[in-house]
């Protein structure tokens, strides 16, 4: 029986990591742009690559040449620059080299633009090689300032002008589109709040409890993001698993005083927002960069949220008409417990 047990709980473990983590991999690039040329270093997690380019990066790290140039051939290949309106030609790359147990790696090309760059345009065609569910972050740093924009498949390319004024719509809109997938494909986050809210209320408790997480993980993002206050991911991401678990099981085994959860929304809202952080503080931007990229980003959180919430207390305003709420919120309540405490074992001990 115990070994059915554990057994079960593992399944439950690896079912609720791939469940929790739907958001696919980041990448994160750096281009650097100095008169006529153009640096482009992008740094990648290894579990990012397929099979094939897999083994390419670990024969590269022997000292494999032409596996090293296999995998700067998906820079060569998939990013695109125009420079002033002509392409620019790729040049010489390197490999840089990581730690063995580290979990990224990172490629950098040089281009050649032919002139100085005053406009800077760039494709970003990697979604085509790493997957739909694969992101880059970049920044592009030159004398004038620095900009920065999110890449999705959806969202290939983006214009730059360098020594002229940043296109601060499309930038911070690109963070927003960003914003609204990570709280989508975030199902952790949703279902710690889908937790609160099982046990029904007032139309203005509902309202505190939405609020409440919604001020909280604002707060945390923020200064996480800014370097204010950060904590370790291990640590966020164990306390968010363990925030999705006390919420259904206080459902199951209390009767938790609704009025009140907002409290519990506060205080597990503030860990969420640690978890929101990650992606933007290794993008490594400086402040005033940063700030347009939270502000992007939090508001995109906020509009994927009000999508869900705008679904989900309609269904469950009709579930409580009916004579099935009771088993249903326990039922429901019983899931979300199960990968709550998977997602704890996996994140605090392995």
């Amino acid at each position: 029986m115990l070994r059915r047990v554990g057994l079960g709980v593992t399944l439950v473990a690896a079912a609720a990591s791939a469940w929790a983590h739907g958001g696919g991999t980041t990448g994160y690039a750096s281009i650097t742009v100095s008169r006529s040329t153009v640096r482009y270093s992008l740094t990648l997690p290894i579990s990012a690559l397929p099979s094939d380019l897999a083994e390419a990066f670990r024969l590269a790290r022997t000292g494999s040449a032409v596996h090293r140039e296999k995998l700067l051939g998906v820079i060569r290949s998939q990013i695109v620059l125009q420079a002033n309106g002509v392409r620019c030609e790729s040049g010489p790359g390197e490999l840089l080299s990581s730690a063995p147990d580290a979990p990224s790696f990172t490629m950098l090309v040089d281009f050649a633009c032919g002139s100085t760059v005053r406009e800077l345009v760039v494709q970003d065609n990697v979604f085509d090689v790493l997957g739909a569910d694969h992101h880059t972050l970049a920044k592009v740093e030159a004398p004038s300032g620095t900009q920065q924009f999110a890449f999705a498949p959806d969202t290939r390319q983006a214009r730059f002008a360098i020594g002229g004024g940043e296109d601060l719509v499309r930038s911070t809109g690109s963070f927003v589109l960003l914003g609204v997938e990570h709280i989508l494909t975030g199902y952790d986050h949703l279902l710690f709040l889908l937790g609160l809210l099982l046990r029904g209320g007032s139309w203005l408790g509902l309202a505190k409890i939405i609020t409440a997480f919604t001020l909280a993980h604002s707060v945390t993002l923020a200064l996480a993001v800014l370097d204010i206050v950060v904590l370790p991911d291990r640590l966020v991401e164990a306390v968010i698993a363990l925030s999705i678990a006390f919420v259904a099981a206080e459902n199951i085994f209390l009767r938790p005083v609704v009025s009140r959860r907002w409290v519990v929304s506060f205080c597990f809202g503030l860990v969420h927002g640690f978890g929101f952080s990650s992606a933007l503080r290794e993008l490594g931007l400086p402040t005033h960069g940063l700030a347009l990229a939270l502000f992007g980003f939090n508001a995109g959180v906020e509009v994927g949220q009000g999508l869900v919430v705008a679904v989900a207390l309609p269904l469950l305003a009709l579930l409580r008409r009916t004579r099935w709420e009771r088993r249903m919120v326990w039922s429901s309540s019983l899931a979300i417990l199960l990968v709550g405490v998977g997602l704890f074992i996996e994140r605090a001990f392995f």
